[in-house]
């Protein structure tokens, strides 16, 4: 059932279509008002989790990390490292850390992810400099495992939402296909250089909670994105397979494989319908979208999702679009 809200904005789309396009038949009007139904239902999603995880990034930042002068991994943790050692503010630090990561996904990835994602690390900077969060805990321990469960739950929400409060997986996937290394090998490398500069910089004690801190991070984030890893395979079984096809070819620059296939729910003697079954490869970054492009053309589509590692040749890399 639609919220009250969403109603009158398609009850208003439609007023302003029929005003505009008086000619146009019932059909095309229908088309017109599912598409935008459906922008505006994984708007409000993806909204909502990204307004949930900045908060929650946030709870995990001031109510634990923060004043306890820890850090963590990635570029929260260079923003917190900065930050405690120079004293310069937090909230400022985020943005300009993250600002090369976002401008590298807006050309790997795209302009909506971007602009997403802007929007999520300016929110996190505001939240984190404007709401007084309560200080939770001085033990060390929960600090560690709670900071970093909270931060984690936080990036993993911005991530189902299309975006990133941590530019640290941009990063990540455009040196693997530059490189031999997977995406986990240039992550961890990565927050190797920053424990060892808090070691160094702080001590080893903050250096070894941080690392109990990103590990608690890294494995809720995995668990509030259902377990994705950095790539993964997609199935698609649809009736509108052809122009699935030429979306993800076309508008995502993605390569995809076509099955021949059967519909195998059927009686016995009849003949099963054939279908042709769509097999691509992404990353978690861009499921979001795939999924809003999928439901504007079939919303009834069946879509199967696997984790996979890493990946090699192909068409992973977004080819040029002409």
């Amino acid at each position: 059932m639609r919220n009250i809200f969403q109603q009158l904005i398609i009850e208003r789309f439609k007023a302003n279509f029929k005003k505009k396009h008086s000619q146009t038949n019932e059909k095309q009007l229908l088309k017109e008002v599912k598409l935008f139904e459906v922008r505006i239902s994984h708007f409000l999603s993806d909204s909502f989790f990204i307004v949930i995880g900045i908060i929650s990034a946030g709870f995990g930042l001031k109510g634990f990390l923060l004043p306890n002068s820890f850090i963590d991994g990635g570029a929260m943790g260079i923003s917190l490292l900065i930050s405690e050692t120079t004293k310069f503010s937090l909230s400022i630090l985020i943005i300009v850390v993250n600002f090369p990561f976002i401008i590298l996904g807006y050309s790997q990835i795209g302009k909506q992810f971007a602009l997403k994602s802007i929007l999520a690390i300016v929110g996190l900077a505001l939240i984190v400099h404007f709401i007084p969060y309560p200080l939770v805990t001085s033990d060390k321990l929960l600090i560690a495992v709670f900071g970093g469960f909270f931060l984690g739950a936080g990036i993993g929400m911005a991530i189902r939402g299309g975006a990133v409060i941590d530019g640290t997986e941009v990063l990540a996937i455009y040196l693997s296909k530059k490189t031999g290394l997977t995406i986990g090998d240039i992550i961890l490398l990565f927050n190797i250089l920053i424990f060892s500069f808090g070691a160094y910089i702080l001590s080893i004690e903050i250096a070894l909670y941080a690392m109990l801190t990103y590990m608690a991070a890294a494995k809720t984030v995995d668990f509030v994105i259902e377990g994705v890893e950095e790539y993964t395979g997609i199935t698609i079984i649809s009736s509108e397979s052809e122009q699935i096809r030429l979306m993800i070819t076309e508008s995502l620059g993605r390569g995809v494989t076509i099955y021949a296939g059967k519909g195998g729910f059927g009686k016995k003697g009849n003949a099963l319908t054939e279908i042709d079954i769509i097999y691509t490869v992404i990353t978690r970054l861009e499921i979001a979208k795939l999924k809003t492009e999928i439901d504007k053309i079939d919303s009834s589509a069946f879509i199967i999702m696997n984790s996979i590692k890493d990946t090699k040749g192909g068409m992973i890399k977004r080819r040029p679009l002409k």
